[in-house]
């Protein structure tokens, strides 16, 4: 429970908008992985020079009339040898430090996505799309990770290979280092021009990800729909279309990168071809050394392995900072519900009123409920009626503020819903919705989401209230079965029945059943009901349903029609003095009279 509080409380705070927050806590690892990275690098830069050594003087005997030197061949072997393994301690600490400090930085980051998305209100979730919050909250984390990184690996390794390369290649010889030099812009050029033809690539590559999340989710969750409808073929190819459109942009990716990586070779080698044609000339008058030239093209070739890598690092940071960008929208995304401060007693327990409500959704200017008056007093039984559409579901969602309303105002306990802490406010109600959820686990820690304290025997109490301890006795391991995947391992009724007695082991001021029974046949519903009246009778109820079997016994009656309350009452004055009611009845007549029965 305070969990759920923090949650509300801490987003009310604006999350900074820079990587900084998530790396500063990790710069310690940072900065000790990019020190091992100049040890391994700067053991990769002392090679050529050592190398040119035994090739002059230990193998050709340059400085010894042309007489090798085994000694000096062994000699600097081991120096290299050593070196090498020097070098590759100094690397695999960098991956350490390197990898703890991406992990942990997407590990923190993950973690804030998921508590903004946790206080996101329903029209903020609607807006961002589940598929799009699932790619964002994994492939983009990913992408972020991999920037940070990259850019702590790949900066340093990166410039000190590029300009340690020019500076050693200076060292041998001038005119070498002057080719290098020269051939360094043309090359920085073809790197531009790539990664801007790419970069605008990166955030469509994202949002068609979403896509293809957004129709593997959907299709998933739908699939018994999908093969009652015989429509496998349909979604195969809709899924086929927006997998080909990703492709086809990864593809174009590619390609620039593909054409890239043969111009940049061809320019290096033209380097290598120029070096070995000026080191020819320079060897036969003397003043080159056949290990010196050798050491220009080691020194050339780790120049390309460093700008290759410059290529790989601009990709990732274009690639990382499209991601940056949409986990922001997640990260800086203010409850769009700000949450109110009552956390207090109230004298009433489960009295609810609409004062003069009206409510429209999100960006429709089309008005759901208008001019709504209501007093349900405490312990009362209130059923809600209507065709589809008329207003129901909304009219009972802005009771736990799920949704704000437009106009007017609601009271819980006499106080408006805006100014509950939200988490107090909820804490009063229990909530079954229309479409029952439950979780991969087993059917007691389903229900136990009602009350997280409850034993064993408060769980089947509710259960029994709920008619579901029958046929969970049934099942092989009873309360400990395990349920599928949005449960998909049971029946509609069967998920409906766990739902309501996750509500009734709440024990709230004020139960809603959002047509909740409809899977239920009508003997078991009536039994729901009678152990309902009897185990919470102080409980303020209200009931959405379709049948008039489901509502007659209600204390009262709302029937509602476009939006709009037509009449109020018992049952039998709703007969006498309500042509809709009256309507709903006469076409139920026959069901009426099996219960009846």
């Amino acid at each position: 429970m305070f969990f759920q509080r923090q949650v509300f409380k801490n987003h009310n705070k604006k999350v900074s908008e820079n990587m900084w927050k998530y790396i500063k806590k990790y710069l310690p690892y940072a900065v000790l992985a990019a020190m091992f990275m100049v040890g391994e690098v700067l053991m990769d830069l002392l090679q050529p020079e050592i190398l040119s050594e035994i090739v002059d003087n230990g193998v050709l005997g340059i400085n010894n009339n042309g007489v090798g030197d085994l000694g000096i061949v062994w000699k600097n072997g081991i120096i290299m040898i050593v070196l090498v393994l020097f070098g590759g301690l100094c690397g695999a600490m960098n991956n350490v430090f390197v990898q703890m400090t991406g992990q942990n930085i997407g590990n923190d980051m993950r973690k804030d996505c998921f508590r903004s998305i946790m206080a996101f209100s329903f029209s903020q979730i609607d807006r961002f799309g589940t598929g799009s919050l699932i790619t964002r909250i994994t492939n983009d984390i990913t992408q972020v990770q991999n920037l940070v990184s990259q850019f702590v690996r790949g900066m340093v390794r990166t410039s000190m290979l590029m300009f340690g390369s020019i500076y050693f290649m200076f060292r041998l010889n001038f005119r070498f280092g002057l080719v290098v030099l020269c051939a360094f812009p043309c090359i920085v050029c073809c790197i531009i021009v790539c990664l801007h033809k790419a970069s605008p690539l990166f955030s469509k590559l994202q949002n068609q990800l979403d896509k293809v999340n957004s129709i593997m989710q959907e299709d998933i969750s739908g699939i018994r729909i999908i093969k009652a409808c015989v429509k496998e073929i349909h979604e195969k190819i809709r899924f086929g279309k927006a997998n080909d459109e990703l492709i086809k942009t990864q593809l174009r990716v590619l390609i620039i990168f593909a054409f890239m990586n043969p111009i940049m070779n061809a320019m290096m080698y033209v380097v290598v071809l120029l070096i070995l044609v000026i080191g020819s000339f320079e060897v036969s008058s003397g003043a080159v050394s056949p290990g010196t030239i050798m050491a220009g093209i080691t020194y050339t070739t780790q120049l390309l392995n460093g700008i290759m890598m410059l290529v790989m690092l601009f990709q990732n940071i274009s690639c990382g900072a499209v991601s940056w960008k949409r986990i922001k929208e997640i990260l800086n995304s203010q409850p769009q519900l700000k949450n109110g401060s009552f956390s207090g007693v109230t004298k009433s327990k489960g009295k609810i009123e609409f004062r003069n409500v009206s409510f429209s959704y999100e960006g429709s200017n089309h008005v759901i409920l208008k001019n709504i008056d209501l007093t349900i007093t405490p312990g009362e039984t209130v059923a809600i009626m209507g065709a589809t559409g008329s207003g129901k579901s909304s009219l009972v969602n802005l009771i736990p503020r799920f949704y704000d309303i437009s106009k007017g105002s609601v009271l819980v306990d006499g106080v408006d819903v805006r100014e509950y802490d939200q988490t107090v406010l909820r804490e009063k109600i229990a909530f079954v919705l229309q479409k029952s959820e439950l979780f991969s686990r087993s059917i007691q820690e389903n229900i136990s989401w009602g009350d997280s304290c409850a034993e064993l025997p408060s769980i089947q109490k509710a259960a029994s209230i709920a008619q579901a301890d029958d046929f969970i006795l049934s099942t092989a391991n009873g309360y400990d079965t395990l349920v599928a995947e949005r449960g998909m391992s049971l029946s509609g009724g069967q998920k409906q029945r766990i739902s309501i007695a996750r509500a009734i082991l709440k024990k709230a001021e004020i139960l809603i059943f959002d047509d909740s029974t409809s899977a239920l046949d009508l003997k078991t519903e009536a039994n729901l009901y009678n152990a309902l009246r009897e185990s919470a009778p102080h409980a303020t109820k209200i009931i959405i349903a379709q049948r008039i079997a489901s509502v007659r016994q209600a204390d009262r009656i709302v029937v509602l029609e476009d939006g709009q309350i037509v009449s109020v009452g018992s049952h039998a004055e709703l007969i006498a003095g309500c042509k809709t009611y009256r309507d709903i009845y006469d076409s139920q007549m026959g069901e009426e009279s099996d219960i009846n029965g």
